[in-house]
């Protein structure tokens, strides 16, 4: 998708974009004698101007005819959330529309520059689509729309676009991208190899850890979830040193099990297939890293993602084995589809000895339980502090993926006493995510600050968004870019 900024209305072919307030018909000023068919349209389909509605008609033009769709803002509303809802909108509407260029008209309607930009980032956002193998697609199914220009932006919106929100579009369609690969295309090697290719030129620093390193390395906790494989497991390690050189880096750590069946303790068939979009987390680290470092972030930043593939085999883990961690505590496995925890302690452990961040968080399609206490409109929150806990909160208010924050505490972490290992993988039923998190805790060294992002209803939808169609949502992209620049680079 092509996105641009102009002065003025271009000349040719387009399908124009209104802006409409409420019950403010000011907008379709422009539309001189056309004007009350419009209205009329727009009142016969019962369009009220609310954000993210819209009704649809026809003016004339040097062409002919043209497309016109109004796209309602709320009453009041300039906030960057009904700026998104009008470019993610108006996008929905003509995306398959047969229109090739779409000119969404901002003259008039108060948003600031950064507002501007982002209806810009809400439309490459939601042109989003994935048809690499869907080779019959009918034409009605096919995209049109190839162009979007924007008129009537304040002063200073191209710049903003370009420096701020297409670094945000570039790293979310490549979580995109990974999360929705199939299993046999994506998997621990080829997942390195597509961020080296997506990341070429961009500055990051990536280097990558084989099994025999992390063997070495003493990742046996990370190391027995993929044994069951025939691929090979990866560390892959991204680094973004835009801050003060020495000062210690943040830390996100990524869950990438580019395919979960559970292991031998396999999962039911129906929707096992769904589980390629298990590296969720890991998906999400890689595009966090690709937009900090396009857009040129002032923070020191680190992204592990520890990438392992979680299947059943004559070799592979069984219940009851008890693996050692690189941390040096020792773990019985009671359920080997509980195995996001294990990759994620050894590559955190492996995080803090080498690069000593104050500040760690990780990303993981972690819990089913998570799924079922928050359904897919927030990501799970814990942490050990309420100053980084408040931060992420306020993070994901402002991006769009939102946090609930759950609690922590001593008779939680007492449900993963092991009677044969320092601690074991899974608890009782009840309190699920809960006892994940305080799993993990324990890998968290003194005077770190921590936070764990369960996102197992978020990074997949059923159902379209405003920023997404059904499929691949790239949650969690957005919330650690605006953590970085909402808590880091102040």
């Amino acid at each position: 998708m092509q996105i641009r900024f102009a002065s003025n209305r271009p000349s040719g072919s387009y399908a124009l974009v209104l802006a409409v307030a409420g019950t403010d018909r000011s907008a379709l000023d422009t539309l001189g004698p056309d004007r009350s068919g419009i209205e009329a349209a727009a009142k016969a389909q019962r369009f009220d101007g609310e954000a993210g509605t819209s009704a649809e008609g026809w003016a004339t033009a040097d062409e002919g005819s043209r497309r016109v769709l109004l796209v309602g803002l709320g009453t009041g509303s300039a906030t960057a959330q009904a700026a998104e809802k009008l470019g993610g909108t108006a996008v929905a509407r003509l995306l398959l529309s047969g229109e090739r260029h779409a000119v969404i008209d901002l003259s008039g309607q108060p948003f600031d520059a950064d507002a501007a930009a982002r209806v810009a980032l809400a439309a490459g956002l939601r042109a989003w689509r994935y048809d690499r193998y869907r080779t019959k697609l009918k034409d009605k199914q096919r995209p049109t729309l190839a162009e979007i220009t924007i008129v009537g932006a304040p002063e200073g919106a191209d710049e903003r676009w370009t420096s701020r929100w297409e670094p945000v579009l570039a790293g979310n369609d490549l979580t995109r991208e990974l999360v929705t690969e199939p299993a046999n295309i994506i998997y621990p090697v080829s997942f390195v190899e597509r961020c080296q290719k997506a990341m070429a030129g961009s500055g990051l620093e990536i280097e990558v850890l084989d099994e025999p390193a992390m063997r070495d390395l003493g990742m046996g906790a990370l190391l027995g979830v993929n044994q069951g494989s025939v691929r090979e497991p990866r560390l892959l390690v991204m680094k973004w040193n835009g801050g003060e050189a020495g000062s210690s880096p943040l830390a996100l750590i990524g869950k990438g099990v580019t395919f979960d069946t559970g292991g031998i303790s396999i999962k039911p068939a129906a929707g096992m297939e769904s589980m390629k979009w298990d590296m969720g987390g890991a998906g999400a680290v890689a595009g966090a890293m690709l937009t900090l470092a396009r857009r040129k972030a002032k923070a020191n930043v680190v992204g592990i993602c520890g990438l392992v593939e979680n299947m059943p085999s004559g070799n592979a883990q069984r219940p009851g084995d008890v693996v050692t961690s690189m941390s040096g505590q020792t773990i019985e496995v009671i359920n080997t589809d509980a195995e996001g925890r294990l990759v994620l302690c050894d590559a955190m452990t492996y995080a803090q000895r080498t690069f000593r961040p104050k500040t760690m968080i990780d990303l993981a399609t972690l819990t089913g339980a998570m799924l079922i206490a928050l359904g897919h409109e927030y990501g799970g929150l814990f942490s050990n502090d309420d100053g980084l806990a408040a931060e992420l909160q306020a993070a994901g208010s402002a991006s769009g993926d939102k946090l609930w924050r759950q609690p922590m505490g001593e008779a939680y972490d007492r449900l993963i006493d092991s009677p044969i290992a320092d601690i074991k993988n899974v608890g009782p039923r009840e309190a699920g995510s809960i006892t994940a998190a305080q799993f993990l805790g324990r890998f968290v060294d003194e005077g770190v600050r921590w936070a764990h992002l369960d996102i197992a209803g978020m990074v997949w939808s059923e159902r379209a968004g405003t920023t997404f169609d059904k499929g691949a949502t790239g949650f969690g992209v957005r919330v650690l870019d605006q953590f970085v620049e909402d808590a880091v680079e102040k």
